[in-house]
């Protein structure tokens, strides 16, 4: 039985340098979901492998 690979870590300083892509608003990190949320834009952006997701075509939806 393989043991699970760990998942890296999201930098939070690099938070301080993106903005949401369609707004240029501030965004948050949401650790649990492993999201990058901009409220104004009302997406959320994907963090794989510890990397942003920064493609809106890549992003959900949120209310």
């Amino acid at each position: 039985m393989t043991e699970p690979v760990p998942v890296p870590a999201f930098d939070r300083r690099m938070l301080e340098a993106l903005v949401c892509p369609v707004t240029n608003a501030v965004l948050t990190y949401d650790e649990e979901a492993q999201e990058l949320i901009s409220r104004a834009a009302h997406l959320a952006f994907p963090i794989r492998d510890g990397i942003p997701i920064m493609l809106v075509a890549e992003a959900r939806q949120i209310d």
